[in-house]
């Protein structure tokens, strides 16, 4: 008679996008049955994994009904309302990150707070309800000003730079139509952005990734270079920048800081407490990827070296043209470029929608860059990148 199958925790993952299918893979390798709450069976992370409950993330009884399966319930997106998640929290289920903790996440005004309370530097903000408060700004930070919307935007959505009174007083009239709260920003010059990711489990064990420099194209990120091309000191005052909100905010598995560089300086921009897409290249340049290690950080085990295993990695994100049409056609195209992988995300292909990445590893950043560029414009039918893109 053979042993039992060895007990391991049960995780639930809200939402079922990519981030999600990229999370259900390095549970495998630990022998994890990963649950995932979708809105429809057709959702990328639905698509593959062998335990979907369908349901809302802005209901209650999906939630409660989708936790009670679970030991433990994280996410891969910030689409549920803090509200809800203290009524789980309330009924005994186990949140990592937090309910807290995700609350700051979903918020920008709040990720300034936190920040802004820690000492660290962001740029001068505040919020804003309209056409009068967004001058008053103006009339102190000077234009353009900056708006975002404090909740939901990404990838470019949900943030406009204004000029003038006359577009101030449109992106209000925007915002208000589609029921944003707003965020008013001093616009910095922007030498170079850059990321870092920090592991942390409940015990306090925490790791930190390489700093990685994004390249953004209105708004939407179109590349990871690993390591960033920044001096030593740089990088290191970005990781205790970091490791300082991990721990101010009690982060259980990922997180994701983004950060503006100006003057040679350090901003912080944005926080996300769950797996990233400036995370990706870790899945091949890294010992342990983000996602094996938000699951480790979640479930509360040793968590992994995030070291880079090899000299360069730079990811290229897939983003989806009017002509993309077959990716299955051109991926034997992509595969042939040396030393790429490919990550397809089972998406419907939408003009600036993420579709897929591609990573290449290298001796240098310049030569994993060409590679990587080549693949991805393959895959999205023949785009030739810039040095500016």
């Amino acid at each position: 008679m053979g042993d039992s199958p060895l007990t391991v925790p049960r995780v639930g993952i809200v939402g079922a996008g990519q981030l999600a299918r990229m999370t259900l893979q390095a549970g495998i390798s630990l022998g994890l049955t990963v649950r995932v709450l979708a809105n429809s069976p057709d959702e990328s992370a639905a698509l593959v994994s062998p335990a979907v409950s369908l349901g809302a993330p802005t209901s209650i009884n999906a939630l409660s009904a989708f936790a009670a399966t679970c030991d433990v319930v994280t996410f891969d997106h910030e689409l549920v309302d803090a509200a809800l998640l203290r009524q789980l929290e309330a009924a005994g289920h186990v949140l990592r990150p937090s309910a807290a903790t995700m609350a700051v996440g979903q918020d920008k005004l709040f990720q300034r707070r936190e920040a802004k309370a820690l000492g660290l530097p962001i740029p001068p903000c505040r919020p804003v309800c309209g056409t009068a408060d967004i001058l008053t700004f103006a009339e102190e930070h000077g234009w353009p000003v900056v708006l975002k919307a404090r909740r939901g935007g990404y990838d470019g959505r949900g943030v406009w730079v204004v000029t003038d009174v006359a577009e101030a007083g449109r992106a209000a009239l925007q915002a208000q139509a589609r029921g944003l709260y707003l965020l008013a920003e001093q616009w910095v010059p922007i030498e170079r952005e850059v990321a870092v990711l920090v592991a942390r489990r409940p015990g306090g064990q925490m790791v930190v990734y390489p700093v990685v420099e994004t390249v953004q194209v209105d708004g939407i990120c179109h590349e990871v270079l690993a390591p960033a091309p920044v001096p030593p000191a740089l990088a290191e005052e970005v990781r205790a920048i970091a490791c300082r909100l991990a721990v101010a905010l009690d982060v259980s598995g990922i997180l994701a800081v983004e950060l503006f560089v100006t003057g040679g300086k350090p901003l912080v921009n944005e926080l996300a407490v769950r797996p990233h897409n400036t995370g990706h290249y870790s899945i091949e340049a890294c010992a342990t990827s983000q996602f094996e290690n938000h699951l480790r950080g979640v479930l509360d085990w040793p968590l992994g070296v995030p070291e880079m295993i090899v000299p360069a990695a730079v990811m290229v994100n897939v983003l989806g043209r009017p002509e993309t049409g077959d990716l299955g056609a051109r991926l034997p195209a992509a595969l042939a470029v040396e030393g790429v992988r490919v990550h397809l995300y089972a998406k419907a292909s939408r003009p600036g929608r993420k579709i897929g990445h591609v990573t290449a590893v290298g001796a240098d950043l310049a030569e994993a860059r060409a590679r990587a560029r080549r693949a991805a414009a393959l895959l999205a039918g023949g785009l030739a990148f810039t040095d500016e893109a």
